[in-house]
């Protein structure tokens, strides 16, 4: 989604309404995010919403992206914010093979998510498809890829072939390169 960089066209201040609105969404999309949301999304806080090309908004808190969306479809946390609150987002890990194609915008493959050094939740605490997971690297500290599951963590487990997760935005591409005033 976003391999090139781009600017932002337009900014605007959002509503106190809307904002309300947007926690709320949040919390239910990523209840592990509800005993950090006062700190990452301040009631009090300047909230932007900068329109992007391809119809895609990025809400912004004190000139730093925190979440963004293409159309009004799912919200997506920007990695930045995800290294400042890890365990707020669901998370799965790739072995270190699959580190480069990562980093250079491919799809993540099952058999990264699968082989030796990668990790997923245990049955217990599976995670659906379409579901918004971070994805970690073997022996990396910070998260290195946001993306949507294909399919669930139990159906990856078995298949062990395949699309697992769809990349959203990764390190180095235009969105984390991307600076906002």
């Amino acid at each position: 989604m976003f391999k090139k960089g781009f600017q932002g066209s337009s900014k605007t201040k959002v509503k106190q309404s809307v904002q309300r609105n947007l926690r709320a969404k949040l919390v239910e999309q990523f209840p592990l995010l509800e005993p950090y949301i006062d700190e990452v999304f301040p009631k009090k806080g300047d909230l932007e919403l900068i329109k992007a090309p391809e119809k895609i908004s990025l809400y912004a808190v004190d000139g730093e992206i925190i979440f963004f969306q293409h159309h009004d479809d799912t919200i997506y946390p920007h990695l930045k914010l995800v290294h400042k609150f890890p365990q707020a987002f669901p998370t799965v890990q790739v072995d270190r093979g699959a580190i480069r194609f990562i980093l250079s915008g491919a799809q993540l493959m099952c058999p990264g998510l699968t082989s030796p050094g990668a990790r997923l939740p245990p049955p217990e605490e599976a995670i659906p498809a379409e579901k918004v997971v971070v994805i970690n690297a073997e022996g990396k500290e910070y998260a290195c890829m946001v993306g949507k599951l294909k399919m669930g963590t139990e159906q990856i487990r078995k298949v062990k072939k395949g699309v697992g997760v769809e990349t959203v935005h990764y390190l180095g591409d235009g969105l984390w390169c991307l600076g906002v005033e």
